[in-house]
């Protein structure tokens, strides 16, 4: 029997099957992708109030994926790397992710993480590294991302953004919230990121 699940994980590998592109193409390549399903309670977050916005403005293609989501959150694990300690409590409300696959997501895999990244609008998500490399794909367009000494560049929805291991990087949303699709491989996969920058704020 299907379950919401094995819909999750086959709709995560479908969008990504309709790029050609590298890196990309190294990171899914021969990947498995019938891994072993791992029980997890469902836990929600305050930052889930912005998927349905995020499944309307997303792009034509990643729309039945962020719809999907937006469906069925619920049914999930959503979690935050940090606290409000960290970051503050409106950033805190305003952000989390969803691990599809990966050491601790709904799916086993030890050797990549899967899965998706949403935050609210007006959201600055500091500078940061990690020794995993890394690729996002925003589903929704707009988010502005920075990586290395350069600035801030805008994004559209499908745009492939790969940050190769320790490269610094940081992205900031506008009135739209984001929500974006993100593979990591190469390091600690559940590790907590190295924050270089000023914590996230409310955009002025």
């Amino acid at each position: 029997m299907t379950t919401v699940f094995d819909e999750l994980l086959s709709g995560f590998k479908s969008f990504l099957g309709r790029f050609d592109q590298q890196p990309l193409r190294g990171f899914i390549d021969g990947v498995d992708w019938s891994m072993r399903p791992r029980r997890l309670e469902p836990s929600g977050l305050p930052c889930l109030s912005h998927l349905s916005r995020a499944a309307r403005i997303a792009g034509a293609e990643a729309a039945p994926l962020a719809r999907f989501l937006d469906d069925r959150c619920h049914d999930f694990r959503w979690g935050q790397t940090y606290t409000s300690v960290d970051f503050g409590k409106r950033f805190i409300d305003n952000y989390g992710w969803l691990e599809v696959f990966g050491t601790r997501g709904h799916f086993e895999n030890r050797k990549m993480a899967g899965g998706f990244l949403i935050l609210g609008p007006n959201i600055a998500y500091p500078d940061h590294h990690h020794v995993a490399e890394e690729i996002y794909i925003p589903l929704t367009g707009g988010t502005e991302w920075r990586m290395g000494e350069g600035g801030y560049r805008r994004r559209e929805a499908g745009e492939i953004i790969h940050h190769t291991s320790d490269m610094n990087h940081a992205m900031r949303t506008g009135a739209e919230p984001m929500l974006a699709l993100y593979l990591w491989r190469g390091g600690p996969l559940a590790a907590r990121s190295t924050v270089t920058g000023t914590v996230g704020r409310e955009l002025t």
